[in-house]
């Protein structure tokens, strides 16, 4: 407890970092206020709360924070700026003229920033529309009617003035405040649900009786140990060792040295899991506007708790965590940067047969890294089919777990590194954080 409280002293006596937080605070607590500002021409007391609360709509109001369901002026969230985030870093990878352009510098990347932007409102724009036919169907009665000829055009409006100002929180957060600003909106918007969440199964368990809350316990447990699991997924290394030759500097040599090059098990992120969300969610577009009438295929991909829904979707995962790996993970590259450093893997010859070897090894350990995400991805599933509410079985892995565990160890991070720049000690006494800032998954 003495250590806690001395960390919690080093962190507030370094002014840039308590300016950072303060900052981040702010900022949170801004867009917290706008997720429970309703839309004009809704009347708040009559909406219709339980159907955006299940199924792929639920999973979208995990994100918002409870903005889609309460019908707010955020109530599309980030995801839109994030469906344009990742459609443009695939540009960059794809398409010739994009990697040009990322290649640029700071120009480069800047043009790059502001086509996201002018997509981010363009599918806002549609979403939007979307979402106004969802409201007029689903929530028919919460409509004021004097207001009806005037809420079509200003939905829309404010749905894409609300995205591009929440977009506007996490640059800003990016900039002055700590963290990745787009992964913090988030884990706020899913975190913002855990109480409710956790209050409802509580009061669940306790209405069955007969060793209820026992069982809660244990859900307790099994979530913390799912926790665990996610951060040893997260952190987890592959080390190859690298010797460095000697090298004459001036008219000294520079005694060479070993060193390490780390793979991380799990170099997508969470990647992986919002691409196969997104195709898992193509069925149900058909049947949005009234998702509870869907049938067959729409109503299989609705169910997180279906089996087939929870193959197929772990089947994607490891497809896409393949994938998206051979995309970003480039060993010849590794290999020409060893060879001009005058590093070499032992027993492996420099150039092509280390870029092979490299390769081989990231195949290796991609697919246990590839099979534990797409089990983290089927558990809000397989929890859902063990007796836990639906609300609370999204805490159990998947998209929202992942994310959670990733932002709050880069959060860690950053703050580790602001007290080891000062002559502190770091927050843990076993070693240094390891976050996700290695890894391609910069977008969350």
């Amino acid at each position: 407890m003495k250590k806690f409280i001395q960390t919690i002293n080093n962190i507030w006596s370094i002014e840039e970092l308590r300016n950072k937080i303060l900052l981040t605070l702010l900022f949170v607590l801004v867009y917290r206020f706008g997720s429970h500002v309703v839309l004009p021409g809704i009347d708040p007391n009559k909406l219709n709360l339980s159907g955006a609360k299940e199924g792929l709509l639920g999973l979208f109001d995990t994100f918002a924070g409870g903005s889609f369901s309460n019908a707010s002026i955020f109530a599309l969230g980030i995801m839109p700026y994030i469906s344009a985030s990742i459609f443009m870093q695939l540009m960059t990878i794809l398409v010739p003229q994009m990697q040009k352009l990322n290649k640029e510098g700071e120009s480069g990347r800047k043009k790059i920033n502001q086509l996201t932007r002018y997509l981010t409102a363009a599918v806002t724009l549609l979403q939007g529309a979307a979402y106004v036919s969802y409201l007029k169907n689903v929530n028919r009665d919460a409509l004021i009617e004097s207001y009806a000829d005037y809420f079509w055009l200003s939905t829309v409006m404010i749905l894409v003035a609300g995205t591009l100002f929440v977009m506007w929180l996490g640059e800003k957060i990016q900039d002055k405040g700590l963290g990745n600003g787009t992964s913090i909106i988030i884990m706020v918007g899913i975190l913002g649900r855990l109480p409710q969440s956790f209050l409802g199964e509580l009061a669940a368990k306790q209405t069955r009786g007969g060793g209820g809350l026992l069982i809660f316990l244990v859900e307790i447990a099994f979530l913390i140990a799912t926790i665990l699991g996610l951060i040893i997924l997260v952190q987890g290394v592959r080390k190859i060792p690298v010797n460095y030759a000697k090298q004459i500097v001036g008219s000294k040599q520079v005694i060479g040295s070993r060193q390490f090059l780390p793979l991380k098990v799990n170099a997508s992120g969470v990647m992986p899991i919002i691409f196969a969300q997104a195709i898992m969610f193509l069925p149900t577009l058909f049947s949005f506007t009234n998702i509870e009438q869907g049938k067959g295929i729409a109503r299989i991909f609705n169910d997180h708790s279906n089996p087939w829904y929870m193959l197929i979707y772990a089947v994607l995962v490891i497809g896409f965590t393949f994938l998206y790996t051979a995309l970003i993970f480039n060993p010849r590259q590794m290999s020409d940067s060893l060879k001009q450093s005058n590093g070499f893997v032992p027993g492996v010859k420099p150039g092509q047969d280390t870029a092979d070897f490299i390769g081989q090894v990231m195949d290796r350990i991609t697919l246990p890294g590839a099979i534990f995400l797409a089990v983290a991805g089927i558990l809000p599933g397989i929890a859902q089919k063990l007796g836990v509410t639906q609300s609370f079985s999204t805490f159990f892995g998947g998209t929202s777990l992942l994310i959670m565990v990733g932002v709050i160890l880069d959060t860690l991070q950053q703050i580790e590194t602001h007290l080891l720049m000062r002559q502190y000690d770091g927050l843990m006494k076993g070693g240094r954080i390891q976050g996700r800032q290695s890894t391609a998954s910069s977008t969350l």
